[in-house]
């Protein structure tokens, strides 16, 4: 758990930005790592800047950031972001991260990918598309489809009324 300790991060930092598309928005998300290789903090930048959706998701790459840099591990931080469901979702232009529930799922998941280790992933229920394939992971039913819709290419775990295909 965290140590409440805060870690600065240097003052030249190695990262990289990822821009996706999810249904018709584009998204960037920057990941920069401290010296010893781990993430160390996160930005996001959707739409044009001051508007309500701007705002909300650089305030949770506020959050994400300040978490790890109490040393929250990253698997805690976005385990609640998994499988949240709000507009926009749907297909993304991601080839790993197919279809995703939201942004913050999208955010959470391609997070879990480039920073945890598979083990920490599987225990997440995040898997790449390659993996989910591989694994023989896709859900039977119309042509690999899910029980609820479109081809399950969706890395979910769908439960309860709150969640509905995108």
């Amino acid at each position: 758990m965290a140590s409440g300790v805060q870690r600065p991060m240097p003052r030249r930092r190695n990262g990289h930005t990822t821009a996706v598309t999810i249904g018709a928005e584009r998204f960037y998300l920057t990941a920069n790592q401290r010296d010893d290789g781990s993430l160390g903090e996160v930005f996001i930048h959707w739409g044009k800047h001051g508007t309500s959706s701007a705002g909300l998701v650089s305030t949770y790459a506020i959050a994400l950031s300040v978490g790890l840099r109490h040393r929250v591990p990253l698997a805690e931080l976005i385990q609640p972001g998994l499988d949240q469901y709000f507009l926009p979702n749907g297909r993304t232009d991601d080839p790993e991260i197919p279809r995703v529930w939201s942004a913050v799922d999208y955010i959470a998941r391609r997070l879990a990918i480039d920073w945890l280790p598979y083990s920490e992933r599987a225990a997440l229920g995040v898997y790449t598309l390659t993996e989910r394939v591989g694994r023989g992971m896709l859900r039977e039913g119309s042509g690999g489809a899910g029980n609820y819709g479109p081809p399950s290419l969706l890395p979910c775990r769908p439960h309860g009324p709150r969640h509905r295909p995108p």
